[in-house]
């Protein structure tokens, strides 16, 4: 007895300070990071809404089970090691009493039951597992594998591991039971089954539950020591990380600027100490370091991102493990205790630290530009992730500073800045044409001057693409003719509405984007707006969501919202019946970013004839056009371009129209149902229109014809 004791108690503590050096060496790289006080201040605001993100994420493995097989077998895994704790505490009391038994519970059957029924459901669970990683195993399936970059050896290792925790766990319960050391009169079914095939052994089944107690243990500490080597930390570090991701409702704003833990004031900024963006892996915050630290490698990010899916060179998860390892690799001069330390590294110590966070092969750059650069900001990656890792924080940093102190950037992308900057839009046609879509109007739509009057409702921020793009104009038409209908009062800025910034924020220009915003914002303020519909969803999310950051509240909506809204109240009634075969493309900026999927669909749904068909990709799973994240205005050089990849999804559901409800989204499946055209890969009826577009069809009095915001989306081409 005493033998046993010793023997668990020395790997006890062996183990533990084995994995407590490792846990104390990683949080002190975490705190190499820039402070991050708003993740604090808003678990403080929201502690009840953190805490329902726990429960549905953390214990409900929400995001693991929309994949289900994977999901169900990720999810008996973790219950089941959360019931076999039980089973842990009664191997530590069974070393100082043979015969112990948890207090209260310990002898119930029903607990030995539970017990059971999960150790079995975990073996079923990492079965499951071997199968899904040799069916997707890298070597054979290549780039397609979500896996692809990952550490499958030590996946292996772990679920090695975990069968070895369950094995021994049921080896010295079935040897308990024989020897008449079981808590558990009946149950507790695996271990009868197990202390059946041991019971010819006969008296040497006391040893065997002695040998048993203490490989478990063992396994049971080798594992936990391995786990804080290992991807597999995640068991420990997911919850703290899912605590303070941003929650609820999408994913969130951008996070402003912030240098030693405040906003940056460009004005007085000193750049020699402050902070610019990421340009080195310490100017990430401690919730980018702590991300770095919970990526399971599971590949569901990268499986989603359109970039990875057209065949570029950006993996959302590869990201991350890139500036994970550069970090780990980094660590001995990020902790090093003077410069007199650091001077006496290795030199390979001293060559990682100088490495550039961006740069190309002969930059030794940790990121190629061509990743950074990529990206759409879709949220695909954000939205798929488990362990709720903010991939498009840690590419904007990064963007910011390739962009703000190193004035690197793709050359195309110039000119969309300094538009942006000249003339207020990205096409630099300035403030002249943005009341040029209201000519083809048969009604005067009031424009503001001075104060919005309190007689009207909505202020209708058009956007750029809304006023000077000659497909999206048509949108701003229905709208406005369907608004008009219904008898809502509503008003535009005309020539005094410019950029909201979305464009140069999410290029990294946080410059621009800051006096756009700061701009717009002293003009509504003036102008005393208190509601607006935005038919743009970057536009709504910008100012709806961004815009706060910089002292900007509002009431703002989309205008699928509101039109769906006008349909409920009976204030527009379509009539004119559409037969057509329509389906709906869901914009990243209006669904994943911010949970806006029903209103167009109960648009269409009110439309007579229209019939709805979903592509695969829809709602929270949509696929990306190609135009967020800036990537509107720059040229798509590697593999297949987005918004073809994501026509050939539309025609796979043989539609007569494609709606969507965002002028970029209009722009770019546009193009691509054109390219299609020329090549007879599509019909030449087919055409995209903004859900509005349909609606005014069917809103107008039979035989008037489509009108001016009727018309298909053209092929004019981008202004």
């Amino acid at each position: 007895m005493a033998l046993r004791i010793i023997i668990g108690l020395v790997l006890t503590a062996v183990a533990a300070g084995i994995a407590g050096r490792r846990l104390w060496w990683l949080v002190r790289i975490g705190r190499t990071g820039q402070p991050a006080p708003e993740r604090i201040e808003a678990l403080r605001q929201h502690p009840g809404q953190q805490g329902e993100t726990q429960v549905t994420e953390v214990i409900g493995q929400r995001k693991l089970l929309q994949w289900s097989v994977p999901g169900l077998a990720h999810a008996f895994t973790f219950w089941g090691f959360i019931v076999l704790l039980l089973t842990i505490i009664e191997a530590y009391g069974s070393l100082f009493s043979r015969h112990f038994a948890i207090v209260l519970i310990g002898t119930w059957a029903w607990v030995g039951f539970i017990e059971d029924l999960f150790a079995v459901l975990v073996l079923a669970g990492i079965v499951t597992f071997a199968v899904i990683r040799l069916t997707t195993d890298p070597k054979r399936a290549g780039r397609r594998s979500r896996f692809a970059g990952s550490h499958t050896g030590a996946a292996w290792l772990v679920l090695l591991g975990i069968f070895l925790v369950i094995a021994t766990l049921l080896l010295y319960r079935g040897a308990q039971i024989n020897s008449g050391q079981f808590p558990y009169p009946h149950g507790a079914f695996a271990s009868q089954i197990v202390g059946h095939w041991l019971h010819p052994l006969g008296a040497a089944n006391a040893g065997i539950a002695t040998t048993f107690i203490l490989l478990q243990l063992a396994v049971i500490l080798a594992f936990g020591v391995f786990v804080t080597y290992s991807k597999h930390l995640h068991i420990a570090v997911a919850p703290i990380n899912v605590l303070f991701s941003r929650r609820p409702n999408g994913l969130g704003p951008l996070p402003p600027m912030r240098s030693n833990g405040k906003v940056l004031d460009f004005e007085e900024a000193d750049p020699d100490s402050d902070v610019f963006g990421i340009g080195k892996i310490e100017d990430l915050s401690w919730k980018g370091m702590l991300d770095l630290a919970t990526c399971t490698e599971c590949g569901r990010c990268q499986s989603q991102c359109p970039a990875w899916a057209t065949g570029k060179p950006l993996s959302p998860k590869m990201i991350i493990l890139e500036l994970r390892d550069h970090a780990f690799a980094k660590a001995p001069y990020l902790l090093a205790a003077s410069e007199d330390a650091r001077a006496a590294l290795p030199d390979a110590a001293r060559a990682e630290a100088e490495r550039p966070i961006v740069g190309d092969a002969d930059a030794r750059g940790v990121i190629h530009p061509d990743e950074l650069w990529s990206c759409t900001n879709c949220g695909a990656c954000v939205e798929e992730c488990p362990v709720d890792i903010e991939h498009i924080d840690h590419i904007t940093g990064m963007r910011r500073y390739q962009v703000l102190v190193e004035s690197a950037f793709p050359t195309e992308a110039a000119t969309m800045l300094k538009n942006l900057e000249n003339k207020g839009d990205p096409w630099g046609m300035g403030e002249s044409r943005r009341a040029d879509w209201m000519t083809d109007l048969d009604f005067e739509v009031p424009v503001v001057a001075g104060k919005i009057g309190d007689d009207v409702e909505y202020l209708f921020w058009v956007g750029c693409a809304g006023a000077l793009e000659d497909r999206a104009r048509k949108t701003t038409r229905a709208i406005a003719q369907l608004l008009h209908a219904a008898g809502v009062s509503f008003a535009v800025l005309g020539p005094a509405e410019t950029c909201t910034g979305d464009p140069a924020r999410r290029m990294g220009n946080e410059f621009v984007f800051s006096m756009l915003a700061q701009q717009n914002i002293e003009t509504l303020t003036e102008a005393g707006v208190r509601k607006i519909v935005a038919s743009c969803p970057h536009c709504f999310n910008t100012i709806a969501r961004e815009y706060p950051q910089l002292g900007g509240n509002y009431e703002v909506i989309h205008h699928t919202q509101l039109l769906a809204r006008l349909l409920a109240d009976g204030k527009i009634k379509p009539v004119t019946p559409i037969e057509e075969k329509v389906t709906y493309h869901d914009p990243c900026f209006l669904g994943r970013h911010n949970r806006v999927f029903t209103p167009p669909r109960e648009i269409m749904e009110q439309v007579p004839g229209v019939h709805a068909q979903e592509m695969h990709r829809c709602k929270e799973r949509g696929f990306c056009c190609g135009a967020g994240g800036a990537r509107m205005w720059m040229e798509e050089r590697i593999g297949k371009r987005i918004n073809t990849e994501r026509i050939d999804e539309a025609l796979g559901t043989d539609p007569d129209t494609i709606s969507t409800g965002c002028p970029f989204c209009l722009v770019m499946l546009g193009d691509a149902v054109a390219a299609k055209k020329g090549a007879g890969e599509a019909k030449e009826s087919l055409e995209v229109v903004d859900v509005a577009q349909l609606l005014v069809r069917s809103v107008q009095p039979a035989g008037t014809g489509p009108g001016p915001a009727g018309d298909g989306a053209g092929a004019t081409g981008r202004p």
